[in-house]
């Protein structure tokens, strides 16, 4: 990467802004006309040295199909953490970062896509509108523009973005990663529920031929929301595939991660249904492995899923954590509950369940042990060979954001007071903390190289390790 210094207010560099006319009206498929060019001003940057193709890329959330959140290709970590980039975009960055052949690519809430290479913008697509706060039946995040971590594969970004409208619409974008233009952009509103009252929070993830959309409601569980997992070709041309969550309303798929992709089947945890005591179960509070048909295939369900959904104690605040044959859940109960991926047990049919923590949030893994953000601090597991969960540890509560692991570390925020922290792997003790700014609840870091990328309501901070 060769570094080109520039400052905002002059421009020192060019840079490639794309406003895509295109997207200014719906349509269910549609072919980006062309971008235009024009001047933009630029993020601040500062020397971030590396070799490009040395490192691993973080392709999607937590850096894999299974979010294990390890870059295993990360040097070890030394020497004083330090913050070698603030990059002052266009909206609050709520998605995390992927990294592609050392190029940054941050998606905001005003609805922009941006491609940086050492706080250099390469380019920057701007899809349309967000949706403003007036048009929103509920919800914490003004405007509502891009929320779920996008995904790339093979030369292509794939993004959802919500607009403003009556109602706001959500549509799916494929964009070239070389350029950012737009190479097809399709509706992912679907019949059967209230588009408003739906929100697209979750990653995207890449499965079966198909880019897969989550979907759950609005911060405040208002309106006519239902879970949903949409699945369209990658090439964006064919009837969407879809499973929506049998309840009446409510059972959102909302949990950072998105689905987790073993191979086999798409995981997800689902929020809180309509059903209670005495109503038929209906999927909620659920772990569910869906077919890239968009079939239910398996499911688990804790024995007080009606009390869970009753009192809003549910499994949707995480994405299942696959540790070879075993599953962890966790949710707001608290229960951690180990399954067997073969088996998911129906209700009831856990392998083992330990009171562990409420989790909200992206676990990470290295080898048999799960590191679970916990609202009182993360903590370590392990699963043995017969599915029973150990703690090993748990950190300081300063520590409680979404984790991700590598150069020796496992590296969390503390969202409240904006501050990056590195504990020791086999201890949870902090090993040093770094301030990056205000972030969002779910923020979590992106690895490449020695540097972690994180996700702040300004931008995005660059964080070097050593």
């Amino acid at each position: 990467m060769r570094l080109r210094p520039v400052r905002f207010g002059a421009v020192l560099v060019p840079v490639l802004t794309l406003l895509l006319a295109c997207t200014s009206g719906g349509a269910d498929d549609s072919t980006s006309s062309g971008p235009t060019a024009t001047g933009s001003p630029a993020p601040t940057t500062s020397v971030r040295p590396g070799p490009v193709g040395k490192f691993a890329d973080w392709p999607s959330y937590h850096g894999d199909a299974l979010r294990t959140g390890y870059a295993a290709t990360m040097p070890a970590a030394a020497g004083k953490l330090q913050v070698v980039e603030n990059d002052d975009l266009d909206g609050a960055v709520y998605a995390s970062p992927l990294v592609i052949g050392g190029r940054v690519v941050v998606a905001t809430e005003n609805d922009s896509v941006y491609a940086l290479d050492d706080g250099r913008v390469v380019w920057r697509a701007h899809l349309g509108t967000p949706a403003p706060q007036t048009q929103l039946p509920c919800g914490n995040i003004f405007p509502l523009g891009i929320t779920g971590t996008p995904v790339f594969h093979d030369g292509t970004i794939y993004v959802v973005a919500e607009f403003a409208g009556s109602p706001p619409r959500h549509e799916l974008f494929a964009l070239r990663s070389s350029d950012g233009q737009v190479a097809w952009h399709r509706s992912v509103d679907l019949p059967g529920a209230d588009p408003a009252a739906m929100q697209e929070r979750g990653a995207l993830t890449v499965a079966g031929g198909r880019v897969w959309v989550p979907f759950g409601g609005l911060f405040g569980d208002c309106g006519d929301y239902k879970g949903r997992v949409i699945g369209l070709p990658l090439d964006g041309s064919g009837a969407p595939l879809a499973y929506t969550v049998p309840t009446a309303r409510e059972g959102g798929i909302w949990a950072p991660p998105g689905p987790v992709w073993d191979g086999s089947h798409l995981y997800v945890e689902v929020g809180n249904g309509a059903s209670s005591s005495g109503d038929p179960y209906d999927k909620s509070d659920s772990v569910l492995a869906i077919t890239t048909g968009a079939e239910l295939a398996q499911f688990f369900a804790p024995t007080t899923w009606p009390e869970d959904n009753a009192g809003d104690l549910d499994l949707g605040t995480q994405s299942p954590s696959i540790v070879g044959r075993w599953i962890v859940a966790v949710g707001k109960r608290g229960t951690a509950y180990v399954l067997d991926r073969t088996d998911l047990g129906g209700i009831g049919g856990e392998v083992s369940s330990t009171d562990l923590c409420t989790s909200f949030g992206g676990t990470a893994q290295l080898g048999e042990q799960v590191f679970v953000p916990c609202t009182d601090g993360v903590r370590a597991v392990r699963v043995d060979a017969s599915g029973q969960l150990q703690e090993l540890w748990h950190a300081d509560s300063d520590v409680w954001g979404s984790p991700v692991v590598g150069g020796g570390r496992v590296w969390a925020l503390n969202p409240d007071s904006g501050t990056l922290y590195a504990l020791d792997p086999a201890t949870g003790a902090v090993v040093d903390s770094e301030d990056v700014g205000e972030t969002s609840r779910f923020a979590t870091p992106a690895i490449y190289g020695n540097h972690l990328f994180v996700p702040t309501l300004d931008g995005l901070t660059v964080v070097a390790s050593s």
